[in-house]
């Protein structure tokens, strides 16, 4: 049994007394010791061996009082495992030398097999379940196929995504073709994260905010739900899509047991659009992290005071940046621990 259960809790919609609190990326550059292997071996290494990677995870455990730990891996080890060789380039980002452009490559994808491919993440998690000692649960993670389709077809990061936007409007068969490529790997992917011990998967729609809200339907929003239909029978599912406030009622439709929000949209107007009946995760700008602590302990109390404790988990509405001192995340997380309810509420 795990002896925090906090997060789980809050995604079972149970009463709590205060909510949970994790970061996204909390586990990344902002931490002197990751800053350290960093320096060390390039960043798909850090992926792809498990030692590292576990290690990596549980380096923000040991320093402050998180209710959660997330795997460190990336979005990109799906595409990778489906034969796209992304690369991790020097003042760039992600980088694909040759990007998904037409139908031909798209039926030379194939759906591999996870085991032979992604062995390493699985691995990975063996060893970080070992560190944690039931402590706290594991979160796995995957991209939204349409992010992924983003990186795939533009082949490197992008403000707009114009060209794997115009991809799917121009050749929609292939785009769709392509989509459910991601949704089977993704689904085999994450589905063998939870036999080996994961406690809830989250999905990322970075990109999700690029697409108009039809577009969305069509080419992104399907394909997440699949995904949740094939999982929450499973474990716990929970949705981030950025930008994506406009689908958050067709979201509160879905079997996910809980939603991401970004800093752009209102706490309670995030309630209305879920029926006050939905988990929601996240809120917090991360760029506000460059406040002074009094104030991030401020925010953060009136945040969850607008969310309310229950059926909410402390978060921030992004990844948290690399310059963020580390007194500040301290500062956020501890004003979530350390939250009481305001007497006059």
């Amino acid at each position: 049994m795990i002896k925090n259960d906090l997060y789980l809790k809050a995604l079972r919609g149970e009463t709590v007394e205060r909510p949970p609190v994790w970061m996204m990326r909390q586990a990344g550059r902002y931490l002197p010791e990751f800053i350290a292997l960093r320096d060390q071996y390039d960043f798909f290494t850090r992926c792809q061996t498990p030692e590292l990677a576990a290690e990596i995870t549980v380096q923000p455990i040991r320093r402050f009082p998180l209710d959660a730990a997330i795997l460190f891996s990336d979005i990109l080890v799906v595409p990778q495992a489906m034969g796209i060789d992304f690369k991790m380039k020097e003042s760039v980002g992600p980088w694909l030398h040759t990007p998904i452009r037409t139908m031909e490559q798209v039926q030379n994808i194939e759906v591999p097999n996870v085991d032979d491919t992604l062995g390493y993440v699985f691995d990975a998690i063996e060893l970080t379940l070992l560190k944690l000692d039931n402590e706290i649960p594991l979160i796995g993670f995957a991209g939204s196929p349409w992010t992924i389709l983003c990186y795939c077809i533009e082949g490197k990061g992008s403000k707009a995504f114009d060209i794997a936007k115009s991809f799917c409007f121009q050749q929609p068969e292939a785009a769709h073709l392509l989509l459910q490529k991601i949704t089977d790997t993704t689904i085999a992917y994450l589905k063998r994260k939870v036999e080996k011990g994961v406690s809830a998967v989250q999905i990322f729609d970075s990109w999700g905010g690029m697409l108009s809200p039809d577009d969305y339907q069509e080419f992104s929003w399907k394909y997440i739900n699949q995904i949740v239909e094939a999982l929450s029978p499973l474990t716990h599912v929970v949705v981030f899509g950025k930008g994506c406030w406009f689908a958050l009622e067709e979201m509160t439709m879905s079997k996910a047991s809980a939603l991401g929000v970004d800093w752009t949209i209102k706490p309670e107007f995030a309630r209305t659009l879920t029926n006050h009946t939905m988990t929601l995760q996240g809120n917090f700008d991360p760029a506000r992290l460059h406040s002074k602590p009094e104030t991030i302990k401020k925010m953060v109390n009136e945040m969850i005071n607008r969310f309310g404790k229950d059926r909410y988990i402390a978060n921030l509405g992004h990844g948290i940046l690399p310059n963020i001192p580390l007194e500040n995340a301290e500062a956020f997380i501890r004003a979530v621990v350390d939250w009481k309810p305001s007497p006059d509420l």
